[in-house]
């Protein structure tokens, strides 16, 4: 079993995503935009509030590290969108039988 890759992200990249939430973004678009899920966004958010908002410790993510995860996310959600419509193809192709 392989263990789990915890991204870290940079301030900057956390004030941006503060900033677009703040800005009147939704967190959802906000979270798609960027490749990051809504609760770290959201997490962030609040620990801005606070004045909490700090560095990741370790090894920060570089800017092409960050565009290859969100391409992955969004190459795993065509893949889903994919799968769906082959399977309602196949049960529509048996319907009109």
């Amino acid at each position: 079993m392989t263990g789990i890759v915890r991204a870290r992200y940079t301030l900057e990249f956390k004030q941006e995503a503060v900033r677009l939430v703040r800005g009147g973004q939704t967190l959802t678009s906000v979270s798609r935009g960027l490749g990051v899920s809504a609760q770290s966004i959201d997490n962030w958010v609040k620990a801005d509030a606070v004045g909490g908002l700090k560095e990741a410790k370790g090894k920060p993510v570089n800017a092409d590290q960050m565009e290859i995860a969100r391409l992955k996310a969004e190459l795993a959600k065509m893949r889903m969108e994919r799968d769906i419509l082959k399977k309602a193809a196949v049960y529509f192709a048996r319907e009109s039988r």
